[in-house]
């Protein structure tokens, strides 16, 4: 944890009760000297087999936070309720994911200014989801994004992208089998908004990598973090700065 930073659990009231639960946990990461300067708020999303304590998640946040933006993750209902598999409908998940919004809102006073949102695997679709609904966003960030069944192209399901205003950012592992780099490619011709793509040489869904690689998990966290954290200030400067 770095010192100047704190981070809080909080608990994020849900709408409904969902599998027995009317709350979920989140970790709210508060940087040092909030809610002065910028008022950047980033909330992430988790996968559908895993929950709050992703470590690539974990380690995102502590790192944006210490640059001095808000951070926010949290636990989907399934997680909460220690399910190992996504059991919530997207419908649910899009509803946790406002609850959490909620929460940036508790204190008009320390409301953020500007706003990214994003997650792996599930989470990024909720995400996309949410901005498409609309929810304003200064950017959207997916990681993991699982465009079709595992292994079959053929059904990729983009539309939720074609419906999305605000810019993204596609940070994908090269053996993805959830998201076929090509039928990715395909579809982000037809996207309206301001996009760009990442691809991580060898990661899977997971972004892990094989030993044969020579890379460690660490490794591949902390590229992942420079490219988030470098289009997140190309985002902040303007619309018109080139990558």
């Amino acid at each position: 944890m770095e010192p100047s930073s704190q981070f809080q659990e909080i608990d994020i009231r849900l709408a409904e009760p969902v599998h027995g639960q009317d709350h979920v946990r989140g970790v709210l990461g508060v940087p040092e000297w909030w809610p002065t300067g910028e008022r950047v708020a980033i909330v992430f999303a988790h996968g559908s087999a895993s929950d709050l304590e992703d470590p690539l998640i974990v380690t995102l946040c502590r790192a944006l936070t210490a640059r001095s933006f808000l951070t926010l993750r949290f636990n989907f209902p399934f997680a909460e309720a220690g399910k190992r598999s996504s059991a919530d409908s997207p419908l649910v998940l899009e509803r946790c994911f406002r609850a959490a919004l909620n929460v940036l809102g508790r204190d008009p006073a320390a409301l953020p200014a500007r706003l990214f949102l994003g997650g792996i695997g599930i989470g990024a679709r909720a995400a996309a989801g949410l901005v498409a609904d609309p929810v304003r966003a200064d950017g959207l960030f997916l990681l993991g994004f699982p465009l079709h069944p595992q292994d079959k192209p053929a059904l990729a399901d983009p539309e939720v992208l074609f419906r999305t205003t605000s810019p993204m950012l596609f940070i994908q592992g090269e053996r993805d089998r959830r998201c076929d780099g090509e039928a990715l490619r395909r579809a982000l011709r037809r996207v309206g908004a301001p996009m760009e793509l990442y691809d991580v040489a060898e990661a899977d869904g997971h972004f892990h990598v094989p030993r044969r690689s020579g890379r460690t998990n660490e490794e591949v966290q902390a590229e992942i973090f420079g490219v988030l954290s470098n289009w997140i200030a190309r985002r902040l400067r303007g619309p018109g700065i080139a990558p």
